[in-house]
């Protein structure tokens, strides 16, 4: 008699641990570590879980329940992502469960029918038998006193002849009904009479046909060199990163690489920080490689996440994808035969996940997911994070650098516009320095286009009363609301709460209530004023949320259908416009002086990025700054192009003061309803870990925003050296959680930790 065999399996909760299942004799030989499987879970519940692990050691419980049934619709995960999951959770202080939440679309481990994953399906119509040349004709011939019944077949036949193939092809039911200008009775008719026949088949969410074959852009002599130079430093180390200014060619380079690996055999994933991004770069690969290509992003709905998920993982009948373009969720996608991963503007903190657990960043979670399958990982970027530039100078990475643009092309010329002296002299037009307005005219008048960036949305940061000060905050949250115009509304960028903009003062009855600070939609209010003629359009978080708008948005640049583009920091990257000269960047200043140890660094990253847009062909790009501190250091870096003297400087900064790459940083977050109690705990717990650790605990202090959804917070910061035990620290912190909320009044307290904050 064999022993009882058990599973260890993850449950898609945010509880640490895993829960062991008996596992039916019926199942030993066909379940696998990775596959999903039904359990229960308490007395009526059941859950889609993975098995994490097998074994034959009975666990110590009074009951354990079996396994119900291997869950056929969700795709194995691959041992080498369920390293990835292991490592995730232990250095991200997180539970399986979550990064289960994160790795795999919902529709896939839904409970219930209505919610589960649907294929998505169509009628084809298609010939009920191979009928030769003359059977067709004599067909044809007995339906000629059938006037709609011949239409049909006529235009059935047009509809399915494939020249190149010399077969007949399967024909949409609708089309064909729509085609042939007839009705399914008609059709009905036809097929009872053993013509045609019907089939029910699964078809894409997305639009297809198209066949791998563009050809491919010779590389520079430079460029050729460098993808040489790449390919040579992959034989030494795993990871490279790619320095290459703007418009230098990287993505050539990266596609000379994509089809290198695909003529290996090996699977392609190209990582980028936005979704905004991906229209441009999607069809550029499809051009090359057709069909082959997948797209993952958070606009998708849940449906076509799951069959993106289930092309890659090859347990499709649509086909397999062999290239995964995606934002940074995609790197949990289980990409078979994985080989290299592109990590596109590598710099980009959008890379890091926030809220909810995992906090991962998937710039780092690439380059482990690279270790644990056996990939190659190509980062790059025109401003390298000082993180990623201080691994390559000390040989954890090889480094390549691209430090001119492609055909010679001159970099953007950039204007420092001093906008303090401007509003001294009362010469500001609105928001902007007459350079910047005589800059836009300018090009305006040539037939060029213009990208402003504001990175901030809304019409005005907040209103105040000018009599008393008052201004209208959050009931749910320690912010004051911002003034959305075109809805009308103040509303809040936290909670999502909004009201109506007061007429009166709610503390003096005053109707002095002026509007405060600008963002994208004010830009866009004034600059329509100012140039009335123009073709304006903005995009931000509010104006892309519709399915299909940010790539709407982009074809209208490229197709010149808009002369002047504003926007957030979604515009700062990867835009090729070929019309595009003059770039304006408006209140660099709280980017700047934002209370931030990155700040200056990401200043630079922002202001070089969105620079990069102007003049990437003929004509050299303008590039207009408005700035209150023309003298800063940072300000003469970026008008330099200084990218080493800013990365020295933050270097020697960062030593100085012991924050990354020197050290590593863990915030730890508390948050409860009850202020009192946030701050209690938050003192117990920051003496415990001082007790330990001594000055490497910085706080607890509250953080700018110290009520979030009615929830207090307080945070405690750990700067860690590099050569200290991480197990030490992640358990200490965790002991210390434990104590800290087994005490009555804080059990309800939340307690989470951030690692490598951003």
């Amino acid at each position: 008699m064999q022993d009882a065999m058990y599973a260890d399996i993850i449950l898609p909760f945010s509880l640490e641990g895993l829960y062991t299942y008996r596992v039916p004799d019926e199942m030993r030989e066909e379940l696998g570590r990775g596959m999903a499987v039904i359990v229960p879970f308490g007395k009526r519940n059941r859950y889609t879980g993975l098995v994490f692990s097998l074994h034959n050691n009975k666990p110590e419980l009074t009951v354990i329940k079996e396994i119900i049934e291997i869950a056929a619709t969700v795709p194995c995960v691959p041992g080498d992502l369920l390293k990835l999951w292991q490592w995730l959770s232990e250095y991200y202080h997180c539970s399986l469960g979550e990064v289960m939440n994160a790795a795999i679309p919902s529709t896939l481990l839904a409970r219930d029918a209505a919610s589960a994953f649907k294929p998505k399906t169509e009628t084809t119509i298609e010939l009920a038998k191979n009928f030769d040349e003359e059977e067709l004709s004599d067909l044809l011939d007995g339906l000629q006193n059938k006037p709609a019944r011949y239409r049909l077949m006529i235009s059935f036949l047009d509809m399915s002849s494939d020249n190149n193939e010399n077969r007949i092809k399967k024909v949409s039911k609708s089309d064909l009904i729509r085609e042939s200008k007839t009705s399914y009775s008609v059709l009905n008719k036809i097929v009872e009479a053993g013509i045609l026949k019907e089939t029910k088949e699964e078809v894409s969410r997305f639009a297809g046909g198209r066949e791998p074959g563009g050809k491919f852009k010779k590389l520079s002599d430079y460029q050729a060199e460098i993808y040489d130079y790449i390919r040579s430093l992959f034989r030494e180390k795993n990871t490279v990163l790619l320095h290459g200014v703007t418009s230098s060619g990287k993505t050539e380079i990266y596609i000379h690489l994509i089809d290198e690996a695909l003529k290996r055999g090996e699977k392609v994933l190209y990582l980028l920080p936005e979704i905004a991004l991906t229209t441009q770069i999607i069809n550029r690969l499809r051009f090359y490689f057709g069909d082959l290509v997948g797209i993952y992003h958070s606009g998708l709905n849940d449906n076509e996440k799951a069959e993106v998920y289930k092309r890659i993982s090859g347990s499709s009948s649509l086909g397999e994808y062999k290239i995964l373009l995606g934002v940074r969720s995609s790197v949990f996608l289980p990409v078979n035969n994985l080989g290299l991963i592109i990590i596109d503007e590598e710099h980009d903190s959008s890379y890091k996940q926030y809220d909810p657990a995992p906090r991962y960043n998937a710039r780092d979670t690439a380059i482990m997911r690279a270790h644990f399958s056996g990939a190659r990982v190509l980062m790059g970027s025109a401003t390298p994070s000082v993180e990623s530039m201080y691994n390559a100078e000390s040989g954890k990475y090889g480094y390549a650098c691209l430090d001119r643009r492609y055909g010679n092309i001159k970099m953007p010329e950039i204007i420092l516009s001093d906008s303090g002296e401007a509003y001294r002299k009362k010469a500001m037009i609105s928001h902007f320095t007459p350079v910047l307005i005589g800059a836009i005219d300018e090009a305006l008048a040539n037939g060029q286009q213009v990208v402003l960036l504001r990175n901030r949305r809304g019409f005005a940061h907040f209103i105040i009363c000018a009599d008393c000060g008052w201004t209208p905050l959050c009931p749910n949250c320690s912010v004051n609301y911002t003034y959305h115009k075109k809805i009308g509304r103040l509303y809040c960028h936290y909670c999502g709460s909004w009201d109506s903009l007061p007429a009166r003062c709610a503390s003096c009855s005053s109707t002095n209530i002026k509007l405060k600070g600008f963002g994208t939609e004010k830009v866009e209010d004034e600059i329509s004023i100012l140039f009335p003629d123009a073709k304006i359009k903005r995009m931000d978080y509010d104006s892309t949320r519709q399915k299909g708008s940010v790539e709407k948005i982009i074809k209208d640049l490229e197709e010149a259908e808009t002369d002047i583009l504003i926007g957030t920091q979604m515009i700062s990257k990867g835009l090729d416009i070929e019309n595009l000269t003059v770039v304006g960047i408006l209140n660099i200043d709280g980017m700047l002086f934002y209370p931030d140890f990155r700040a200056h660094e990401r200043c630079f990253q922002l202001a070089s990025q969105v620079s990069g847009r102007a003049g990437r062909r003929k004509t050299r790009g303008k590039v207009i700054i408005q700035t209150a501190n023309p003298c800063h250091p940072v300000m003469k870096q970026i008008i330099s192009n200084d990218y080493d003297g800013m990365y020295r400087s933050q270097l020697e900064e960062r030593k100085e003061f012991n924050y990354p790459p020197f050290t590593r940083l863990i915030r730890i977050y508390l948050k409860h309803k009850d202020k009192a109690v946030v701050n209690g705990a938050a003192e117990i717990m920051a003496a415990q870990l001082r007790d330990m650790l001594g000055k490497r605990v910085l706080g607890p202090e509250f953080p700018p925003h110290a009520r979030i959804q009615n929830m207090y917070i307080k945070s405690i910061l750990l700067k860690v050296e590099k050569n200290k035990s991480y197990n030490y620290i992640r358990e200490l912190i965790s002991r210390s959680s434990s104590s800290v909320r087994s005490v009555k009044d804080y059990s309800a307290l939340r307690i989470y930790s951030d690692v490598d904050p951003q």
